[in-house]
């Protein structure tokens, strides 16, 4: 189980980010949190057929999320 602190700073953190995703014309959401640190994020918009989602969620997304909350151990996309 995720304790409390650590699930509201990964919130924070995907907030920071949606305007730079909501630029372009997508976004995203959290869907889940597993117990080993796999943060589950749903792309939408224009992010959810973007030929670039990948790069975005790993080189963004992902790195971004690692270095605030260095607990994560990866960020997917469902």
């Amino acid at each position: 189980m995720v304790n409390q602190e650590t699930e509201e700073k990964i919130k924070a953190v995907l907030e920071q980010l949606r305007p730079y995703l909501q630029a372009d014309g997508g976004d995203l959401s959290l869907v889940e949190i597993t117990d080993d640190m796999v943060v589950k994020v749903k792309l939408v918009g224009a992010c959810g057929s973007c030929p670039m989602r990948t790069m975005t969620l790993k080189a963004g997304v992902e790195n971004t999320l690692k270095k605030q909350v260095p607990e994560v151990k990866a960020v997917e996309a469902v």
